[in-house]
């Protein structure tokens, strides 16, 4: 079977050509610091029920009955292919197993590093089996997970996983007020520059061993939540790049008129030395920099921010 068809198996799996004009939002702060508090945007239900006849002139119909509809896939679907303007993303994706469309669920996009980014013969699927992956669905909050195999680690890709976030939006019981990034190495190359493209999409982002390619004051002035986590001696990056974008961030968010305390609140930095990673059977820093997602801590910080 071949991509394309792959992709077009599931009624839901629609696909969309170009992605809409962002949208910018203020995202300054109130006094007090970003509220923790939920709340959910549920799509309207239509009034007409499975199985009812709705007359149209002289003539009538019924609407379908429910076990007319196509079943939806839950748990992990893989191998989907979404047409953009860039160029065919391959994704695939998540969703729990009581997946109910009346609902409205979290949504985390999240992208692997090196080899897993790129979408390839060899590499295709290498994508899910890795922790930045796993432990958002394995997570005990219900929530729908996206993960991808793009062009590039650039601006391409970036536009891209835009692209991917939209679509799932619109097409998936999302609640928009909770929708995370998430991006190890060069994932978090390719997702610092797509939250700073659209930071009206997201609520936080976890930005795991890289080096921040994005803007920074789109960010902190839609109030996007950052988490920064770096080994100390990192072999690829070296932790300096860590330490430069939490200082970038921080002189933006001030400069948007947060407080020290409501900075604190949404930005976090971590550089753990050798010993940590040692502790953990980790010898290679770059490489175990994925640990941050086994951190529930650290996942519970970003699930915990919420688009006002």
């Amino acid at each position: 079977m071949s991509w394309k068809e792959k992709g077009t198996a599931l009624a839901l799996a629609l696909l969309l050509t170009g992605c809409g004009a962002p949208e910018s939002t203020s995202g300054l702060p109130a006094e007090a610091a970003p509220s923790m508090a939920s709340s959910s945007q549920v799509r309207p239900e239509s009034s007409l029920s499975p199985g009812s006849e709705v007359s149209v002139g002289e003539s009538s119909f019924s609407a379908p009955a429910e076990t007319d509809l196509p079943a939806m896939q839950t748990g992990l679907v893989r191998e989907q292919l979404l047409d953009s303007e860039e160029s065919p993303i391959h994704y695939s994706y998540f969703l729990p197993e009581n997946y109910d469309g009346q609902k409205a669920y979290p949504l985390v996009m999240t992208m692997p590093g090196y080899d897993r980014m790129w979408f390839g013969e060899d590499s295709s699927g290498s994508n899910l089996t890795w922790n930045g992956f796993t432990a958002w669905t394995e997570y005990p909050e219900e929530m729908i997970v996206v993960s991808a195999q793009l062009t590039d680690w650039g601006e391409t890709s970036a536009k891209q996983a835009v692209c991917l976030t939209e679509h799932f939006i619109e097409n998936f019981a999302v609640d928009k007020s909770r929708v995370y990034a998430a991006g190890y190495s060069a994932g978090g190359e390719t997702m610092s520059r797509a939250v700073a493209m659209r930071p009206d999409l997201y609520a936080a982002y976890l930005h795991g061993g890289s080096q921040w390619d994005g803007d920074y004051t789109p960010v902190a002035e839609n109030g996007v939540a950052v988490y920064i986590f770096m080994a100390e001696n990192d072999e690829y990056y070296g932790s300096q790049k860590a330490r430069d974008a939490y200082n970038n961030l921080y002189g933006a968010y001030q400069k948007a008129g947060y407080t020290e305390e409501q900075t604190a609140a949404v930005l976090q930095a971590e550089i753990p030395d050798n010993a940590y990673f040692n502790a953990l059977g980790i010898y290679n820093y770059h490489g175990g920099g994925s640990v941050v997602f086994d951190d529930e801590k650290v996942l519970r910080w970003i699930l915990s921010h919420q688009k006002s």
